[in-house]
């Protein structure tokens, strides 16, 4: 039994997702990350209502707002859970047959990360979603932890440590120490609200209606959280003018983008002074000491540590590489069996 379970375990190829409301990534054991690919998938729904998935990824994300009436491109995770449980199996399957090379006897054992506080029904949609996608064994990770343990924090230690990771659907601040979460605080604050920022202000000062896609390129372009030499720069927009009808097309600025920013930002500012709070003082010491460490794709909007710095009047700090820091945590929980046991969940 000993051996066949050691041969089971080195066929198995475990997997660690990151289940995004914008991307998903997946980690393989010894080969690192293999798939980062937007959590989109377009599917024509028939006149009975089923639905035949057509593309995922970034295929389908190339698609959004530009298709046909019977064709849709879904985003099947809003606010970091499964908005469309069947959509989200489809999306599953296929990142999970993409990372086992088309190895249909292999059933992987497979960590993926969640938003802390979603509901025990949602936990069980994640679990359920997995499973029915071949995983052998599913294990729940809270997304706070994956990004501590990917900024390489010494979670373990008796000290607090504060991670803010800012997602796609989600941004979770979470004080953490000896291995648990002492303290965490999710909002449904992060980079699609970002973006509908920067649609709606579009939208108020200029009249023009742009899509999701060109709000992400002016965000990723322009997006800045504090007054620096950027705010002359410029970038081109193209979108439909309300007023005529017509295609028009504006220059805006990176200082406008950073007016249209200040409602989502003051939220996320305000979750991180709610959660120091809250934080028990001796932990709340250390924070003072250890700092705050930024992670998730959210943490990449240039100057937002300068602005989080001077709100909090704590040091700040990028993780390396934060739109992967979540996935790569969950990786190294993988290589390690009592830490997974101490960090995960298995329902």
């Amino acid at each position: 039994m000993g051996i066949f379970k050691g041969v089971l375990d080195w066929f198995s190829n475990d997997l660690a997702i990151d289940l995004g409301t914008a991307n998903t990534l997946v980690f393989a054991k010894e080969r690192g990350i293999i798939v980062n690919e937007p959590s989109v998938v377009a599917v024509h729904e028939g006149f009975r209502g089923e639905k035949k998935v057509l593309a995922v990824g970034r295929e389908a994300k190339e698609m959004l707002g530009k298709t046909p009436g019977s064709i849709k491109a879904i985003r099947p995770m809003k606010n970091g859970v499964i908005a469309d449980f069947e959509v989200t199996q489809s999306m599953l399957k296929y990142f999970i047959k993409k990372s086992m090379d088309g190895s249909k006897f292999v059933k992987p054992r497979i960590i993926i990360c969640i938003p802390f506080g979603i509901t025990q029904v949602e936990r069980r949609a994640v679990k359920e979603a997995a499973e029915q996608s071949g995983a052998r064994e599913v294990y729940l990770i809270e997304e706070p932890m994956a990004a501590a343990i990917g900024a390489n924090l010494p979670i373990t230690d008796p000290s607090g440590n504060m991670i803010v990771d800012i997602g796609g659907g989600t941004t979770e601040v979470a004080v953490i120490s000896l291995g648990g979460i002492v303290y965490s605080k999710s909002v449904r604050v992060a980079g699609d609200k970002f973006d509908e920022s920067i649609i709606n202000y579009v939208k108020k000062k200029y009249s023009l209606l742009i899509g999701e896609r060109t709000a992400e390129q002016i965000k990723i372009k322009l997006g800045n959280a504090y007054p620096s030499e950027r705010d002359k720069e410029t970038h081109e927009v193209k979108g439909r003018d309300l007023i005529g009808g017509s295609p028009k097309t504006i220059e805006i600025s990176a200082e406008e983008v950073r007016e249209a920013l200040s409602d989502p930002l003051s939220e996320v500012i305000e979750a991180i002074k709610v959660s120091l709070e809250k934080t028990p003082p001796e932990l709340a010491a250390d924070i003072v000491d250890n700092g705050i460490i930024l992670a998730g794709g959210g943490a990449l909007l240039s100057e937002l540590d300068v602005l989080i710095k001077e709100k909090t009047g704590l040091p700040v700090a990028l993780a390396e590489d934060p739109p992967t820091c979540v996935v790569r945590g969950c990786g190294k929980v993988l290589d390690n069996v009592d830490l997974l046991k101490q960090v995960t969940s298995n329902y």
